[in-house]
Protein backbone atom coordinates (compact mmCIF):
# COMPACT_ATOMS: atom_id res chain seq x y z
CA UNK A 1 0.00 0.00 0.00
CA UNK A 2 1.61 2.88 -0.98
CA UNK A 3 0.27 6.90 -0.25
CA UNK A 4 0.45 10.37 -0.96
CA UNK A 5 -0.08 13.38 1.20
CA UNK A 6 -3.66 12.57 1.47
CA UNK A 7 -4.10 9.54 -0.50
CA UNK A 8 -3.36 5.80 -0.38
CA UNK A 9 -3.32 3.75 -3.24
CA UNK A 10 -4.06 -0.43 -3.72
CA UNK A 11 -1.39 -1.63 -5.85
CA UNK A 12 -2.40 -4.36 -8.28
CA UNK A 13 1.40 -5.71 -8.09
CA UNK A 14 0.59 -6.50 -4.22
CA UNK A 15 -3.42 -7.22 -4.14
CA UNK A 16 -5.95 -9.55 -6.59
CA UNK A 17 -9.06 -9.11 -4.55
CA UNK A 18 -10.78 -7.01 -2.21
CA UNK A 19 -13.50 -7.92 -0.10
CA UNK A 20 -15.98 -4.91 0.83
CA UNK A 21 -18.25 -5.24 3.89
CA UNK A 22 -21.90 -3.83 2.97
CA UNK A 23 -23.38 -1.64 5.12
CA UNK A 24 -21.26 1.78 5.59
CA UNK A 25 -18.80 1.11 3.55
CA UNK A 26 -21.18 0.47 0.02
CA UNK A 27 -24.80 1.29 1.37
CA UNK A 28 -25.78 3.95 3.87
CA UNK A 29 -27.65 1.39 6.00
CA UNK A 30 -25.57 1.91 9.01
CA UNK A 31 -27.97 4.28 10.23
CA UNK A 32 -31.21 2.66 8.90
CA UNK A 33 -30.03 -0.86 11.19
CA UNK A 34 -29.05 1.56 14.20
CA UNK A 35 -32.36 2.97 13.96
CA UNK A 36 -33.77 -0.42 14.01
CA UNK A 37 -31.58 -2.02 16.44
CA UNK A 38 -32.55 0.98 18.66
CA UNK A 39 -36.17 0.54 18.53
CA UNK A 40 -35.55 -2.88 19.33
CA UNK A 41 -34.10 -2.91 22.82
CA UNK A 42 -35.34 0.46 23.86
CA UNK A 43 -39.26 -1.55 23.24
CA UNK A 44 -37.97 -4.77 24.83
CA UNK A 45 -36.05 -3.23 27.59
CA UNK A 46 -39.00 -0.78 28.62
CA UNK A 47 -41.51 -3.85 28.87
CA UNK A 48 -38.85 -5.80 30.61
CA UNK A 49 -38.30 -3.40 33.35
CA UNK A 50 -42.06 -2.52 33.40
CA UNK A 51 -42.98 -6.20 34.10
CA UNK A 52 -40.02 -6.67 36.63
CA UNK A 53 -40.62 -3.01 38.29
CA UNK A 54 -36.71 -2.33 37.60
CA UNK A 55 -34.98 0.64 35.91
CA UNK A 56 -33.47 0.73 32.27
CA UNK A 57 -30.97 2.12 30.45
CA UNK A 58 -31.85 2.82 26.47
CA UNK A 59 -29.85 1.53 23.64
CA UNK A 60 -27.07 3.79 22.45
CA UNK A 61 -27.15 4.26 18.53
CA UNK A 62 -23.12 5.21 19.30
CA UNK A 63 -22.00 3.28 21.96
CA UNK A 64 -23.73 0.23 21.51
CA UNK A 65 -24.31 -0.23 18.36
CA UNK A 66 -20.52 0.00 17.39
CA UNK A 67 -19.52 -2.53 20.25
CA UNK A 68 -21.73 -5.21 19.88
CA UNK A 69 -23.83 -5.24 17.04
CA UNK A 70 -22.22 -3.51 13.90
CA UNK A 71 -21.21 -6.35 11.33
CA UNK A 72 -22.42 -9.20 13.27
CA UNK A 73 -24.93 -11.59 12.32
CA UNK A 74 -28.51 -10.80 13.60
CA UNK A 75 -28.64 -13.47 16.52
CA UNK A 76 -24.85 -12.73 17.55
CA UNK A 77 -25.87 -9.00 18.11
CA UNK A 78 -28.93 -9.59 20.28
CA UNK A 79 -26.78 -12.43 22.31
CA UNK A 80 -23.91 -9.62 22.64
CA UNK A 81 -26.00 -6.77 24.00
CA UNK A 82 -28.61 -8.43 26.27
CA UNK A 83 -25.22 -9.82 27.76
CA UNK A 84 -23.82 -6.37 28.50
CA UNK A 85 -26.91 -6.01 30.21
CA UNK A 86 -26.82 -9.14 32.31
CA UNK A 87 -29.70 -10.57 30.58
CA UNK A 88 -29.59 -13.79 28.92
CA UNK A 89 -32.53 -15.30 27.10
CA UNK A 90 -33.50 -18.80 25.33
CA UNK A 91 -31.56 -19.31 22.46
CA UNK A 92 -35.20 -20.38 20.58
CA UNK A 93 -34.88 -21.65 16.37
CA UNK A 94 -35.22 -19.58 13.46
CA UNK A 95 -38.77 -20.63 13.60
CA UNK A 96 -40.31 -18.37 16.39
CA UNK A 97 -42.46 -15.80 15.83
CA UNK A 98 -41.26 -11.70 16.60
CA UNK A 99 -43.27 -11.49 19.83
CA UNK A 100 -41.07 -14.90 21.38
CA UNK A 101 -38.78 -13.86 23.88
CA UNK A 102 -35.92 -15.39 22.99
CA UNK A 103 -32.68 -14.55 21.05
CA UNK A 104 -34.55 -15.63 17.31
CA UNK A 105 -36.98 -13.69 18.15
CA UNK A 106 -35.70 -10.86 18.85
CA UNK A 107 -33.57 -11.02 15.94
CA UNK A 108 -36.39 -11.58 13.58
CA UNK A 109 -38.21 -8.79 15.31
CA UNK A 110 -35.23 -5.80 14.24
CA UNK A 111 -35.11 -7.68 11.00
CA UNK A 112 -39.23 -6.78 10.82
CA UNK A 113 -37.95 -3.35 11.92
CA UNK A 114 -35.07 -2.82 9.75
CA UNK A 115 -37.29 -3.84 6.56
CA UNK A 116 -39.75 -1.38 7.56
CA UNK A 117 -36.96 1.51 7.77
CA UNK A 118 -35.61 0.83 4.29
CA UNK A 119 -38.70 0.39 2.60
CA UNK A 120 -39.83 4.33 4.34
CA UNK A 121 -36.33 5.39 3.67
CA UNK A 122 -34.87 3.52 0.91
CA UNK A 123 -31.02 3.11 0.02
CA UNK A 124 -28.47 4.58 -1.51
CA UNK A 125 -24.80 3.59 -2.02
CA UNK A 126 -21.57 5.54 -1.41
CA UNK A 127 -20.40 6.66 -4.71
CA UNK A 128 -17.25 6.94 -4.36
CA UNK A 129 -17.21 3.08 -3.12
CA UNK A 130 -18.84 2.33 -6.18
CA UNK A 131 -16.47 4.19 -8.28
CA UNK A 132 -13.44 2.26 -6.64
CA UNK A 133 -14.62 -0.71 -7.14
CA UNK A 134 -15.31 0.11 -10.94
CA UNK A 135 -11.05 1.08 -11.13
CA UNK A 136 -10.26 -2.18 -9.35
CA UNK A 137 -12.21 -4.23 -11.85
CA UNK A 138 -10.75 -2.11 -14.72
CA UNK A 139 -7.69 -2.88 -14.09
CA UNK A 140 -8.84 -7.12 -13.15
CA UNK A 141 -8.69 -7.02 -9.65
CA UNK A 142 -11.31 -8.79 -8.11
CA UNK A 143 -13.94 -7.55 -5.84
CA UNK A 144 -15.91 -9.14 -3.88
CA UNK A 145 -19.16 -7.87 -1.41
CA UNK A 146 -19.77 -9.32 2.27
CA UNK A 147 -22.43 -9.52 4.48
CA UNK A 148 -23.68 -10.86 7.96
CA UNK A 149 -27.66 -9.51 6.44
CA UNK A 150 -29.62 -12.30 4.58
CA UNK A 151 -31.23 -9.17 3.04
CA UNK A 152 -28.20 -8.21 1.53
CA UNK A 153 -29.60 -8.97 -2.40
CA UNK A 154 -32.22 -6.99 -1.76
CA UNK A 155 -30.12 -4.05 -0.02
CA UNK A 156 -27.49 -3.96 -2.99
CA UNK A 157 -30.68 -4.08 -5.70
CA UNK A 158 -32.53 -0.92 -3.90
CA UNK A 159 -29.35 0.86 -4.18
CA UNK A 160 -29.08 0.16 -8.14
CA UNK A 161 -25.45 -2.01 -7.09
CA UNK A 162 -27.23 -5.31 -7.72
CA UNK A 163 -24.79 -6.07 -10.39
CA UNK A 164 -22.15 -4.88 -9.12
CA UNK A 165 -19.94 -7.79 -7.35
CA UNK A 166 -19.41 -11.35 -9.18
CA UNK A 167 -19.13 -12.41 -5.77
CA UNK A 168 -21.39 -11.97 -2.63
CA UNK A 169 -21.31 -14.13 0.61
CA UNK A 170 -24.19 -12.77 2.72
CA UNK A 171 -26.09 -14.10 6.17
CA UNK A 172 -28.01 -17.07 3.90
CA UNK A 173 -24.50 -18.06 2.00
CA UNK A 174 -23.32 -17.98 5.99
CA UNK A 175 -26.00 -19.94 7.68
CA UNK A 176 -25.77 -22.71 4.55
CA UNK A 177 -21.96 -23.26 5.12
CA UNK A 178 -22.07 -22.91 8.74
CA UNK A 179 -19.75 -20.06 8.59
CA UNK A 180 -19.43 -18.29 12.49
CA UNK A 181 -19.48 -14.36 12.22
CA UNK A 182 -17.22 -11.42 12.88
CA UNK A 183 -14.84 -11.08 14.72
CA UNK A 184 -13.67 -14.47 13.04
CA UNK A 185 -12.53 -13.93 9.80
CA UNK A 186 -14.55 -16.94 7.76
CA UNK A 187 -16.56 -15.02 5.48
CA UNK A 188 -13.58 -12.77 4.62
CA UNK A 189 -11.87 -15.99 3.68
CA UNK A 190 -14.64 -17.65 1.66
CA UNK A 191 -15.06 -14.43 -0.38
CA UNK A 192 -11.27 -14.55 -1.58
CA UNK A 193 -11.57 -18.14 -2.18
CA UNK A 194 -14.62 -18.13 -4.47
CA UNK A 195 -11.89 -15.29 -6.28
CA UNK A 196 -9.21 -17.84 -6.21
CA UNK A 197 -7.17 -15.51 -4.17
CA UNK A 198 -5.94 -16.05 -0.60
CA UNK A 199 -5.66 -14.12 2.06
CA UNK A 200 -2.22 -12.67 1.58
CA UNK A 201 -3.34 -11.37 -1.61
CA UNK A 202 -6.34 -10.01 -0.42
CA UNK A 203 -7.62 -6.76 1.08
CA UNK A 204 -10.85 -6.26 2.90
CA UNK A 205 -12.47 -3.07 3.74
CA UNK A 206 -14.97 -2.73 6.66
CA UNK A 207 -16.67 -0.16 9.02
CA UNK A 208 -17.32 -1.88 11.92
CA UNK A 209 -14.40 -3.02 14.64
CA UNK A 210 -15.76 -6.63 14.84
CA UNK A 211 -14.80 -6.77 10.51
CA UNK A 212 -11.33 -4.75 10.99
CA UNK A 213 -10.19 -7.26 13.95
CA UNK A 214 -11.88 -9.78 11.16
CA UNK A 215 -9.62 -8.73 9.17
CA UNK A 216 -6.19 -8.86 11.30
CA UNK A 217 -7.30 -12.63 12.36
CA UNK A 218 -7.34 -13.47 9.21
CA UNK A 219 -3.70 -12.21 8.46
CA UNK A 220 -5.16 -10.43 5.02
CA UNK A 221 -2.74 -8.54 2.89
CA UNK A 222 -4.40 -4.84 3.77
CA UNK A 223 -7.30 -4.12 6.10
CA UNK A 224 -8.91 -0.84 4.84
CA UNK A 225 -10.81 0.89 7.71
CA UNK A 226 -13.56 3.46 6.71
CA UNK A 227 -14.70 5.69 9.78
CA UNK A 228 -17.90 7.80 8.73
CA UNK A 229 -18.54 8.03 12.63
CA UNK A 230 -15.12 9.37 14.11
CA UNK A 231 -13.71 6.69 15.79
CA UNK A 232 -10.67 6.38 13.78
CA UNK A 233 -8.15 5.48 16.53
CA UNK A 234 -10.65 2.55 17.80
CA UNK A 235 -10.61 0.82 13.93
CA UNK A 236 -6.86 1.39 14.25
CA UNK A 237 -6.56 -0.12 17.25
CA UNK A 238 -8.59 -2.91 15.99
CA UNK A 239 -6.18 -4.21 13.15
CA UNK A 240 -6.73 -1.17 10.37
CA UNK A 241 -3.31 -0.43 8.19
CA UNK A 242 -4.67 2.43 6.74
CA UNK A 243 -8.17 4.42 8.09
CA UNK A 244 -10.07 6.78 6.12
CA UNK A 245 -13.10 8.55 6.33
CA UNK A 246 -14.22 7.99 2.84
CA UNK A 247 -13.05 5.78 0.02
CA UNK A 248 -12.51 8.66 -2.51
CA UNK A 249 -9.35 9.09 -0.30
CA UNK A 250 -8.20 5.35 -1.84
CA UNK A 251 -6.44 5.55 -5.68
CA UNK A 252 -4.93 2.91 -7.16
CA UNK A 253 -1.50 1.96 -8.82
CA UNK A 254 -1.80 1.97 -11.57
CA UNK A 255 -3.98 4.95 -12.12
CA UNK A 256 -7.16 3.91 -13.62
CA UNK A 257 -10.71 5.88 -15.35
CA UNK A 258 -13.19 3.62 -15.82
CA UNK A 259 -15.09 4.12 -19.21
CA UNK A 260 -18.16 6.14 -18.69
CA UNK A 261 -20.55 4.00 -20.94
CA UNK A 262 -19.39 1.04 -18.37
CA UNK A 263 -20.38 3.23 -15.54
CA UNK A 264 -23.16 4.55 -17.10
CA UNK A 265 -25.80 3.03 -14.27
CA UNK A 266 -23.75 4.83 -11.87
CA UNK A 267 -23.49 8.36 -13.26
CA UNK A 268 -27.33 8.11 -14.41
CA UNK A 269 -27.93 7.08 -10.68
CA UNK A 270 -26.14 10.20 -9.22
CA UNK A 271 -27.96 11.97 -11.93
CA UNK A 272 -31.60 11.12 -10.96
CA UNK A 273 -30.61 12.66 -7.81
CA UNK A 274 -29.55 16.12 -9.34
CA UNK A 275 -30.20 16.80 -12.81
CA UNK A 276 -27.14 17.46 -15.05
CA UNK A 277 -25.84 20.49 -16.51
CA UNK A 278 -23.15 19.34 -19.29
CA UNK A 279 -20.19 20.94 -20.36
CA UNK A 280 -17.66 20.31 -22.99
CA UNK A 281 -14.40 21.02 -25.14
CA UNK A 282 -14.14 21.51 -28.58
CA UNK A 283 -11.14 20.19 -30.26
CA UNK A 284 -10.40 15.97 -29.19
CA UNK A 285 -13.69 15.64 -27.83
CA UNK A 286 -16.45 17.01 -30.47
CA UNK A 287 -14.23 16.24 -32.88
CA UNK A 288 -11.00 14.11 -33.48
CA UNK A 289 -7.26 16.04 -33.19
CA UNK A 290 -6.71 17.10 -36.58
CA UNK A 291 -3.25 19.30 -38.27
CA UNK A 292 -5.08 22.72 -37.97
CA UNK A 293 -7.91 23.97 -36.15
CA UNK A 294 -10.02 25.11 -39.40
CA UNK A 295 -10.43 21.13 -40.03
CA UNK A 296 -11.92 20.14 -37.07
CA UNK A 297 -15.36 20.11 -38.39
CA UNK A 298 -18.32 18.71 -36.30
CA UNK A 299 -20.03 15.56 -38.05
CA UNK A 300 -23.71 15.73 -38.68
CA UNK A 301 -24.36 13.17 -36.39
CA UNK A 302 -22.34 14.88 -33.43
CA UNK A 303 -24.44 18.02 -34.15
CA UNK A 304 -27.56 16.03 -33.98
CA UNK A 305 -26.47 14.79 -30.62
CA UNK A 306 -25.44 18.05 -29.12
CA UNK A 307 -28.53 19.24 -30.59
CA UNK A 308 -30.87 16.87 -29.07
CA UNK A 309 -28.50 17.03 -25.40
CA UNK A 310 -28.98 21.15 -25.65
CA UNK A 311 -32.79 20.17 -25.44
CA UNK A 312 -32.88 17.81 -22.49
CA UNK A 313 -30.58 19.81 -20.04
CA UNK A 314 -28.66 23.21 -20.10
CA UNK A 315 -25.41 22.46 -21.88
CA UNK A 316 -22.56 24.79 -22.71
CA UNK A 317 -19.34 24.41 -24.52
CA UNK A 318 -15.73 25.90 -22.73
CA UNK A 319 -12.99 25.87 -25.79
CA UNK A 320 -9.86 27.23 -26.28
CA UNK A 321 -10.88 28.58 -29.38
CA UNK A 322 -11.53 32.20 -29.93
CA UNK A 323 -15.45 32.39 -29.56
CA UNK A 324 -16.35 33.89 -32.79
CA UNK A 325 -14.38 30.63 -33.85
CA UNK A 326 -15.73 28.51 -31.98
CA UNK A 327 -19.58 29.45 -32.68
CA UNK A 328 -18.84 29.44 -36.55
CA UNK A 329 -18.00 25.53 -35.93
CA UNK A 330 -20.92 24.55 -33.78
CA UNK A 331 -23.99 26.11 -34.89
CA UNK A 332 -26.03 24.88 -32.52
CA UNK A 333 -29.30 26.84 -30.81
CA UNK A 334 -29.48 26.65 -26.95
CA UNK A 335 -25.62 26.03 -26.07
CA UNK A 336 -23.73 28.78 -23.70
CA UNK A 337 -20.31 29.40 -25.96
CA UNK A 338 -17.15 29.84 -23.49
CA UNK A 339 -14.42 31.02 -25.83
CA UNK A 340 -10.61 31.36 -24.88
CA UNK A 341 -10.76 28.73 -22.13
CA UNK A 342 -13.83 30.53 -20.45
CA UNK A 343 -12.03 34.15 -20.73
CA UNK A 344 -14.81 35.17 -23.51
CA UNK A 345 -18.20 33.94 -22.82
CA UNK A 346 -21.46 34.30 -24.61
CA UNK A 347 -24.46 33.33 -22.87
CA UNK A 348 -28.43 34.56 -23.27
CA UNK A 349 -28.97 38.02 -21.50
CA UNK A 350 -30.82 35.74 -18.49
CA UNK A 351 -27.69 34.17 -18.07
CA UNK A 352 -25.34 37.37 -18.11
CA UNK A 353 -25.25 37.78 -21.63
CA UNK A 354 -21.25 38.58 -23.01
CA UNK A 355 -18.49 38.02 -20.19
CA UNK A 356 -14.97 38.64 -20.71
CA UNK A 357 -12.39 38.68 -18.44
CA UNK A 358 -8.96 39.89 -18.93
CA UNK A 359 -9.45 42.55 -21.73
CA UNK A 360 -6.68 44.98 -19.82
CA UNK A 361 -4.49 42.25 -21.43
CA UNK A 362 -5.19 43.26 -24.83
CA UNK A 363 -1.63 45.11 -25.65
CA UNK A 364 0.40 42.41 -23.95
CA UNK A 365 -1.03 39.40 -25.71
CA UNK A 366 -0.60 41.40 -28.74
CA UNK A 367 2.95 42.23 -28.27
CA UNK A 368 3.95 38.88 -27.29
CA UNK A 369 2.05 37.54 -30.12
CA UNK A 370 4.32 39.41 -32.55
CA UNK A 371 7.04 38.36 -30.77
CA UNK A 372 6.83 34.46 -30.90
CA UNK A 373 5.79 34.87 -34.39
CA UNK A 374 9.20 36.17 -35.19
CA UNK A 375 10.83 33.74 -33.05
CA UNK A 376 9.02 30.69 -34.27
CA UNK A 377 9.74 31.75 -38.12
CA UNK A 378 12.85 29.91 -39.00
CA UNK A 379 11.32 26.38 -37.26
CA UNK A 380 9.48 24.62 -40.03
CA UNK A 381 5.99 23.71 -39.17
CA UNK A 382 5.24 25.93 -36.28
CA UNK A 383 3.04 28.57 -36.52
CA UNK A 384 0.91 30.90 -33.85
CA UNK A 385 -2.58 31.62 -34.03
CA UNK A 386 -4.28 34.92 -33.94
CA UNK A 387 -6.55 34.97 -30.73
CA UNK A 388 -7.89 37.51 -29.09
CA UNK A 389 -7.69 36.22 -25.68
CA UNK A 390 -4.35 33.85 -25.81
CA UNK A 391 -1.29 33.83 -27.84
CA UNK A 392 -1.25 30.13 -29.44
CA UNK A 393 1.60 28.32 -30.58
CA UNK A 394 0.89 25.42 -32.60
CA UNK A 395 3.74 22.37 -33.09
CA UNK A 396 2.03 19.65 -34.15
CA UNK A 397 3.53 20.17 -37.86
CA UNK A 398 7.12 19.99 -36.36
CA UNK A 399 9.70 17.52 -36.72
CA UNK A 400 10.16 15.53 -33.94
CA UNK A 401 14.13 16.87 -33.42
CA UNK A 402 13.25 20.37 -33.84
CA UNK A 403 10.50 20.52 -30.74
CA UNK A 404 13.40 21.64 -28.76
CA UNK A 405 13.98 24.82 -30.73
CA UNK A 406 9.90 25.54 -30.16
CA UNK A 407 10.19 25.06 -26.67
CA UNK A 408 13.24 26.91 -26.01
CA UNK A 409 11.60 29.59 -28.43
CA UNK A 410 8.36 29.78 -26.54
CA UNK A 411 10.65 29.69 -23.25
CA UNK A 412 12.28 32.97 -24.44
CA UNK A 413 8.74 34.72 -25.37
CA UNK A 414 7.07 34.03 -22.19
CA UNK A 415 10.29 35.40 -20.06
CA UNK A 416 9.74 38.55 -21.82
CA UNK A 417 5.81 38.91 -20.51
CA UNK A 418 6.09 37.65 -17.05
CA UNK A 419 2.50 39.27 -16.47
CA UNK A 420 0.89 36.15 -18.59
CA UNK A 421 0.74 33.43 -17.72
CA UNK A 422 2.72 30.31 -20.23
CA UNK A 423 0.81 26.71 -19.92
CA UNK A 424 0.42 24.09 -22.61
CA UNK A 425 -1.85 21.35 -24.20
CA UNK A 426 -1.49 18.27 -27.07
CA UNK A 427 0.98 20.12 -29.40
CA UNK A 428 0.19 23.46 -28.03
CA UNK A 429 1.95 26.25 -26.12
CA UNK A 430 0.43 29.01 -24.97
CA UNK A 431 0.29 32.67 -23.05
CA UNK A 432 -3.06 33.78 -21.34
CA UNK A 433 -3.65 36.61 -19.72
CA UNK A 434 -2.14 36.41 -15.65
CA UNK A 435 -5.12 36.35 -13.76
CA UNK A 436 -7.07 33.49 -11.42
CA UNK A 437 -9.10 32.31 -14.89
CA UNK A 438 -9.84 29.13 -16.29
CA UNK A 439 -11.57 26.38 -17.30
CA UNK A 440 -12.02 25.51 -14.04
CA UNK A 441 -13.38 28.87 -13.31
CA UNK A 442 -15.62 29.76 -15.88
CA UNK A 443 -17.40 26.33 -15.88
CA UNK A 444 -18.53 27.30 -12.23
CA UNK A 445 -19.65 31.19 -12.88
CA UNK A 446 -21.56 29.08 -15.67
CA UNK A 447 -23.14 26.56 -13.52
CA UNK A 448 -24.24 29.10 -10.98
CA UNK A 449 -25.74 31.32 -13.88
CA UNK A 450 -27.28 27.95 -15.52
CA UNK A 451 -29.19 26.19 -12.20
CA UNK A 452 -30.29 29.51 -10.46
CA UNK A 453 -32.52 28.62 -7.36
CA UNK A 454 -32.42 24.55 -8.73
CA UNK A 455 -29.80 22.24 -7.89
CA UNK A 456 -27.89 21.10 -11.08
CA UNK A 457 -24.91 18.51 -11.43
CA UNK A 458 -21.30 19.86 -13.52
CA UNK A 459 -20.58 16.88 -15.66
CA UNK A 460 -17.43 18.50 -18.00
CA UNK A 461 -15.94 16.25 -20.57
CA UNK A 462 -12.35 17.09 -21.88
CA UNK A 463 -9.68 15.53 -23.58
CA UNK A 464 -6.14 18.20 -22.95
CA UNK A 465 -3.79 19.32 -19.79
CA UNK A 466 -6.27 22.33 -19.85
CA UNK A 467 -9.29 20.19 -19.10
CA UNK A 468 -7.33 19.34 -16.30
CA UNK A 469 -8.47 22.38 -14.66
CA UNK A 470 -12.14 21.90 -15.27
CA UNK A 471 -11.74 18.23 -13.53
CA UNK A 472 -10.05 19.39 -10.20
CA UNK A 473 -13.02 22.38 -10.17
CA UNK A 474 -15.35 19.04 -10.30
CA UNK A 475 -14.01 17.06 -7.74
CA UNK A 476 -16.59 16.52 -4.85
CA UNK A 477 -19.34 18.34 -6.95
CA UNK A 478 -19.70 17.07 -10.50
CA UNK A 479 -17.77 14.43 -12.86
CA UNK A 480 -15.31 14.69 -14.92
CA UNK A 481 -15.08 12.28 -17.64
CA UNK A 482 -11.49 12.36 -19.85
CA UNK A 483 -11.27 11.47 -23.29
CA UNK A 484 -8.53 8.93 -24.34
CA UNK A 485 -6.02 7.22 -22.59
CA UNK A 486 -7.38 5.18 -19.60
CA UNK A 487 -4.07 4.55 -17.82
CA UNK A 488 -3.06 8.24 -16.71
CA UNK A 489 -3.07 10.42 -13.12
CA UNK A 490 -6.26 12.40 -13.81
CA UNK A 491 -8.63 14.37 -11.41
CA UNK A 492 -11.29 13.38 -13.88
CA UNK A 493 -13.19 10.25 -12.73
CA UNK A 494 -14.23 8.49 -15.65
CA UNK A 495 -13.07 7.91 -19.66
CA UNK A 496 -14.31 7.65 -22.99
CA UNK A 497 -11.86 6.10 -25.89
CA UNK A 498 -12.49 8.59 -28.47
CA UNK A 499 -15.35 11.32 -30.22
CA UNK A 500 -17.18 8.32 -31.52
CA UNK A 501 -17.52 7.13 -27.71
CA UNK A 502 -18.28 10.81 -26.65
CA UNK A 503 -21.17 10.77 -28.90
CA UNK A 504 -22.69 7.73 -27.82
CA UNK A 505 -22.57 9.26 -24.27
CA UNK A 506 -24.23 12.21 -25.05
CA UNK A 507 -26.62 10.77 -26.74
CA UNK A 508 -27.31 8.04 -23.17
CA UNK A 509 -27.31 11.38 -21.43
CA UNK A 510 -30.02 12.99 -23.68
CA UNK A 511 -32.04 10.15 -23.84
CA UNK A 512 -35.34 10.36 -21.73
CA UNK A 513 -35.17 8.59 -18.35
CA UNK A 514 -36.08 4.75 -18.37
CA UNK A 515 -34.50 4.69 -21.78
CA UNK A 516 -32.12 1.42 -22.28
CA UNK A 517 -28.41 1.89 -22.70
CA UNK A 518 -26.83 2.38 -25.89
Amino acid sequence: MSATADHHAIARDDIDTVVFDMDGVITRTASVHAAAWKRLFDDYLRERAERLGTDWTPFDADADYRVYVDGKPRYDGVRSFLASRGIELPEGSPDDTPDDETVCGLGDRKNGYFLQEVEERGVEAFESTVHLVRCLQELGIGTAVISASKNAELILDAAGVGDLFPVRVDGIVAAELGLPGKPDPAVFVEAARRLETPPARAAIVEDALAGVEAGRRGDFALVIGVDRTGHAEELAAAGADVVVADLAEINTTPPCLPSALTCLPDIRRQLRRTPPAVFLDYDGTLTPIVARPEMAVLSDTMAAALKDLAEATPAAIISGRDLADLKGMVTIDGLVYAGSHGFDVDAPEDLGGRYRRGEEFADRLAAANRRLKEAVAPIEGAWVEDKAFAVTLHYRAVDAADEPRVHEAFKGVAAEYPDLRATGGKKVLELRPGIEWDKGRALLWLLERLAGERPLMPLYIGDDETDEDAFRALVGRGIGVRVGETRVQSAAAYSLADTGEVETFLRALAAPAGASAP
